[in-house]
């Protein structure tokens, strides 16, 4: 096993606790236990040789596979066409519940549903990372255990078919310190195995008890799914993204992480590596606007939950009352290492797990989750009187901290600046603060809050804005255009008609986007001390429809949304950057780009279902006449308005 996939060849499955991907041949090549930000059991995705694997395939090699999600659910059939049959191998985890469980199972249904088959199937697991060896026990007709000092993995034979070969212990035999398994299926015929961590012993699986987890698995997620609200033009992309976010989420505590993944490059054979397997306060802050914008009311309440309690905690040092990252279940120990001993994805070294990221000062933070929690109030979380009180400290803290130079949205290594979008973001959380405060009757410090707020508007006004650019730029000490600042009339930090941010449109268009694809900035203008380039940014991507939506650019927007859709993989999903030919790079799936392509979505459709026509013509003329000489400074107004608002 040399070779390794494309990064988009996958499928997710998960139990809400942690999750699997499942290449398009059929190898299980990723898959944490028993948490998301567990150490690995198989990684061949970061080293063919020694990261481990499952792997389930016609023994052939003359075949052609598909891959796709039984509809409303997240159970992957990956299917296997030949002249003389078709097989399937159904992937699915059952979900497990709110309480934390070492026991997670993977059930890998093979059938042949016309002609005839041979499969061929290898179980090769390596523990954590493939540091530490491994026993196999127990072997029988039944299955076998693997056993890493106190972890193991139990696999369970599925039915009763005869499997062939020289070796007849029900076609599983022993393969150095893995398993191999053969056999020959007809139409009708149901196989496979059922791989569990939590200690259990080998028993063999009825193909009725596997069809049974199948239903109830399926009805937990078209439940699930009926459960959105959105009924807008693109349901079933919308409904995609929904789940794949659901199965990023630890339901214990309703912590969404950024990615199951580690260590997937943003340039192949480079060193832009990182750790997603964490909960990043702004991912998870901005995927609240998502969730209710769907409808899932109990989801955000559970991550507003998880949120209030990292106030409460305070932990952060040298960041601020808060720490950009935690664990799933709150903690924050992330030191970061380099797994040296593997080769990287198609030779991308270092393999990073932990982030050194985690206590960077990022002020933009404070003002992700106050819009969270925010949003979530108005649609009836309450807090409480202690919560109300830590809100304040923080909101305090921010008051007093805004003016200082930061790391920036996004985590460049490259030394503090201060950045504009942090700056807007502390101007978020003080507004929002405020709301809060006076929505509901809450004791603050109004007066101080106010002027720290309006003192950061005229500062973004002043020094984050370049005239000779006509745009809103990175930071007060370059004239390099930011992608994260699309965020400044979606947020409501401008108004989307406002002259200055249609010329920073403009600019960006010019500058950052490629087509529909939209780089987060220019690393060879932005030094951000790390070797290499990168691909265009999905979120980017998706934050530029909102903006150009919400600027009247309705066309624009649909067509780039649309655009957006052929750089999904072949079921929806997106990684975290998008190269120059389409392939997807980084971590997989990203939270971050299905949450913006489902605001986007909500958005367009928004506007699509207004009165496009009376504000479409006006805002296009506006931005055309931004080339002629003396315009874009900011001292003219939209033809038709008094205030270009």
């Amino acid at each position: 096993m040399t070779d390794y996939p494309s990064i988009e060849d996958h499928g997710l499955i998960g139990d809400l606790q942690t999750a699997a991907l499942i290449a398009t041949d059929g190898t299980l090549d990723w898959f944490c236990a028993p948490r998301f930000d567990s150490p690995s059991i198989f990684a061949s995705l970061l080293d063919a040789e020694r990261g481990g694997h499952c792997r389930i395939r016609p023994t052939v090699d003359d075949y052609v596979t598909r891959q796709l999600y039984l509809p409303d659910t997240a159970i992957l059939v990956t299917r296997f066409l030949t002249d003389d049959g078709v097989g399937e191998v159904v992937d699915f985890m059952p979900v497990v519940g709110t309480e934390p469980t070492a026991r997670h199972r993977i059930v890998r249904l093979v059938r042949v549903v016309r002609g005839t088959m041979e499969f061929t199937g290898e179980i090769q697991p390596r523990f954590d990372y493939g540091r530490v060896g491994h026993t196999l026990d127990n072997l029988s007709e039944d299955g076998a255990v693997f056993t890493a000092g106190d972890q193991s993995l139990t696999v369970h034979r599925i039915g009763d078919v005869v499997m062939h070969g020289d070796q007849r212990a029900g076609g599983m035999v022993a393969e150095g310190d893995g398993l191999r398994l053969t056999g020959t299926l007809h139409e009708g015929d149901v196989t496979g195995a059922v791989l569990e961590t939590g200690g259990a012993a080998p028993a063999r699986v009825a193909p009725d008890e596997v069809e049974a987890l199948l239903r109830e698995t399926s009805r937990f997620w078209r439940e699930w799914n009926g459960r959105s609200t959105y009924r807008g033009r693109w349901r079933e992309t919308v409904a995609r993204s929904a789940m794949t976010l659901k199965l990023m989420t630890y339901a214990p505590t309703g912590a969404l992480v950024a990615a199951p993944t580690a260590g997937l490059p943003e340039q192949v054979g480079g060193e832009r590596n990182w750790d997603y397997r964490y909960t990043w306060v702004r991912d998870a802050s901005l995927s609240v606007h998502a969730l209710l914008g769907l409808g899932y009311t109990e989801e955000a309440a559970a991550f507003g939950v998880w949120l209030m309690d990292r106030v409460h905690e305070s932990v952060g040092e040298r960041s601020g009352p808060l720490k950009i990252m935690y664990r799933v279940d709150g903690t924050c120990d992330l030191v970061e290492e380099s797994l040296d001993h593997l080769d990287g994805y198609k030779g991308s070294r270092p393999v990073r797990i932990g982030n050194g990221a985690s206590d960077q000062v990022q002020l933009d933070i404070y003002g992700e989750a106050l819009a969270a929690l925010f949003v979530a109030a108005e649609a009836g979380l309450e807090l409480s009187h202690a919560g109300w009180s830590q809100l304040t400290a923080l909101l305090d803290w921010v008051s007093e901290q805004w003016d200082q130079p930061e790391e920036g949205i996004w985590e460049t290594r490259g030394g503090p600046q201060n950045f504009t979008y942090g700056r807007v973001m502390c101007w978020i959380a003080l507004d929002r603060g405020i709301r809060l405060a006076r929505l509901h009757g809450r004791p603050a410090p109004l007066d101080a809050w106010t002027q720290a707020r309006d003192a950061i508007y005229r500062q973004v006004m002043e020094r984050g804005w370049d005239g000779g650019r006509g745009a809103f730029v990175q930071h007060d000490r370059t004239d390099v255009l930011d992608a994260s600042l699309l965020l400044m009339p979606i947020l409501g930090f401008v108004a989307p008609l406002d002259p200055m941010w249609l010329s920073t449109l403009r600019a960006m268009k010019d500058e950052l986007v490629s087509d529909s694809l939209v780089y987060r900035y220019n690393p060879a203008a932005s030094p951000d001390g790390l070797a290499g380039s990168e691909g265009t940014f999905t979120l980017c991507s998706f934050f530029y429809v909102d903006a150009l939506a919400r600027s009247g650019f309705l066309e624009e927007a649909e067509l780039t949304f649309g655009k957006m859709h052929t750089y999904a993989n072949h079921l929806g999903l997106y990684a975290e950057e998008i190269g120059l030919t389409g392939e997807q790079l980084g971590n997989f799936p990203q939270a971050f780009s299905h949450l913006a392509l489902i605001n986007a979505a909500i958005v367009l459709d928004r506007q699509l279902d207004q009165e496009q026509d009376l504000v479409g013509p006006t805002v296009r003329e506006a931005m055309r006449r931004l080339d002629e000489p003396g315009r874009g400074d900011g001292s003219w107004r939209v033809p038709g308005t008094d205030d270009g608002a």
